[in-house]
């Protein structure tokens, strides 16, 4: 577990330091030279970088998404102009331990419907931490998001869902964001998993773009993006990454 904490501590570090970044006028591929630069020169690795498959390998160290992106929007030469929502997820390797997370913010000024948004899917994200408990099963977590999703008039992405994270960055078990017929795994100590609510202003729907990559909403409506790596303990769940 040190190893994997180690991990999230960096990647959190990085994201202190990112953050601040993220305003009008700046583009997308300048916040992803500088998540590259300080990842390496912490003795880190991209984990995101060529991750996929081979015949398109996702080519940055960050996802940045942009209003209708919902998730693994390619960062460039996109500027970012006031009102957007941006939302950034990355991963690091560190010493063969894995780490995730994403967050969402908004660029002055802040419509109402785009800080209601961002505001339910972190109370998501918060609720669904809360379902973590020894002996709970993982569809707890997923109701727990999709319940306060629904009850505020919101979209859930279903193509797409929270993992185990940790010795990959990608393991099992999956950790979907509404209660399905798929496998419900009993949570124990010593799971490490990075739950990640991805919320519509619009509808459930999503399409991927022609670059392979970038996932859109289906109505062109505005998505929010929140994520943790979460461990389990024998008191509950331990929140391993900060934004």
């Amino acid at each position: 577990m040190a190893g994997i904490k180690a991990s999230c501590k960096l990647l959190s570090e990085m994201y202190a330091e990112l953050r601040p970044r993220i305003a009008a006028g700046v583009t997308t591929g300048e916040l992803d030279r500088f998540a590259h630069a300080y990842i390496v020169e912490h003795g880190g690795a991209p984990a995101f970088l060529n991750y996929g498959d081979r015949s398109n390998p996702f080519p940055a160290t960050l996802c940045v998404s942009i209003n209708e992106e919902v998730i693994h929007g390619i960062p460039g030469d996109r500027v970012i102009r006031p009102g957007d929502i941006v939302g950034i997820d990355s991963g690091i390797e560190l010493d063969g331990f894995y780490s995730d997370a994403a967050f969402s913010v908004a660029v002055p000024p802040v419509a109402p419907e785009t800080r209601k948004l961002l505001d339910v899917t972190q109370e998501c994200l918060r609720r669904a931490i809360a379902a973590v408990k020894p002996g709970a099963r993982i569809h707890d977590v997923s109701r727990a998001v999709f319940s306060h999703a629904r009850a505020n008039g919101f979209g859930v992405v279903r193509q797409f869902c929270g993992h185990g994270v940790g010795f990959s960055q990608h393991e099992d078990p999956q950790v979907p964001n509404y209660v399905g017929s798929g496998p419900n795994p009993r949570i124990v100590p010593g799971m490490v998993i990075a739950i990640e609510p991805m919320i519509n202003a619009g509808g459930d729907g999503v399409v991927e773009l022609d670059d392979g990559w970038t996932i859109v909403t289906l109505d062109g409506s505005a998505s929010a993006h929140f994520e943790h790596t979460v461990a389990v303990t024998a008191a509950g769940a331990e929140v391993l990454t900060a934004w």
